[in-house]
């Protein structure tokens, strides 16, 4: 893992030195009480929307022909938890990816019986639209080391399929990132890599975590922004990248911001923002990114049972050396 070697990259990525005008405004927030948000834009200009509901029992999907649209659509709930054994507590972070002309759900579900057995799990649809047809179970995702495993995305990259999701390592408190190449979009092929672990200060608040993985591909490099700290005010983003003609399963070409670039900001009540995903504008011209923020610091009693993470957009730039700029000192 290499960090920023370049005092200008630092400054840029940490303060967000750049001000630009808002050249496209979303009704934010987009959905209330939606976490992990996570908005797909299919070939034909549709907008779908998965996230986490605040009682992590079921897997929702919305439509709309735009980003703003989505806040009004219809939601329609295409499937449940188990009421006994796997997927049945905990339904978090499900991802919507079109792959070979047929839909997947990467989601994370614990046991009825054991709640924090969390693992990762595949849904698949042959139909046209992901809002019709059945939702068939394909099973788990199996790693090399069976543990706490969550927050799976998926991408393409030169003829080839990657996943990279967030686990428990062996020996390690807390989550880190992990990624492997797939055989198929359910069946890791490896071997497994690390890219990022929670070794920073700010990765590291009340839990070591680095979590909820979002990949956006521009500028001759892949970039991954990824989640960090416990899911309260002090919840993040990071940024890890790597050339594109680089071996992606060799850690050492990864590189990774030295602090977060975006985080909570009083000023226009966001508080804890991340898990976040990326899509495009209806023009296609503009890279959104979809996360979830609270509008209040205080909670009450646990993170995770307040049930406020609302899902927000907003239109983010790239800096002259081609990085993204999520705009830290701008409004939604």
């Amino acid at each position: 893992m290499k960090h920023l070697k370049h005092f200008w990259l630092v400054v840029l990525l940490i303060t967000g030195l750049h001000s630009y005008a808002q050249s496209t405004t979303f009704d934010n927030p987009i959905a209330e009480q939606r976490a992990d948000p996570w908005v797909y834009k299919a070939k034909d200009g549709n907008y779908f929307f998965i996230a986490t509901v605040p009682d992590y029992d079921r897997i929702i999907l919305r439509k709309a022909k735009t980003i703003n649209g989505l806040k009004s659509a219809e939601e329609k709930t295409i499937w449940e938890k188990h009421t006994t054994g796997v997927m049945g507590h905990h339904i978090w972070a499900p991802e919507l990816h079109r792959i070979d002309g047929k839909w997947y759900i990467y989601f994370a579900a614990g046991e009825a019986e054991d709640i924090w057995k969390i693992r990762m799990w595949v849904l698949s649809n042959d139909s046209e639209d992901p809002m019709k047809g059945a939702w068939k179970e394909e099973g788990q995702i199996k790693t090399d080391y069976d543990s706490f495993s969550l927050d799976a995305t998926t991408f393409e990259h030169e003829g080839k399929r990657y996943l990279i999701w967030a686990q428990n390592l062996e020996g390690m408190s807390g989550t880190a990132l992990k990624m492997a190449e797939m055989k198929n979009p359910t069946t890791l092929k490896g071997p497994e890599i690390v890219i990022t672990r929670p070794e920073l200060d700010w990765e590291r608040v009340k839990y070591h975590v680095n979590e909820g993985p979002a990949v956006l591909k521009k500028n001759g490099k892949i970039f991954v922004s990824y989640s960090a700290s416990a899911t309260n005010d002090n919840y993040c983003i990071g940024l890890l990248w790597i050339d594109a003609k680089a071996a992606l399963l060799d850690e050492k070409n990864w590189n990774k911001s030295p602090g977060p670039v975006f985080f909570s900001n009083e000023d226009y009540k966001r508080f804890g923002p991340g898990h976040n995903s990326f899509t495009t504008s209806e023009d296609g011209k503009e890279t959104i990114m979809i996360y979830h923020a609270r509008d209040y610091k205080e909670i009450e009693g646990a993170e995770l049972l307040d049930p406020n993470r609302a899902t927000r957009a907003r239109a983010i730039k790239w800096t002259p050396n081609g990085f993204p700029d999520l705009l830290q000192k701008q409004n939604d």
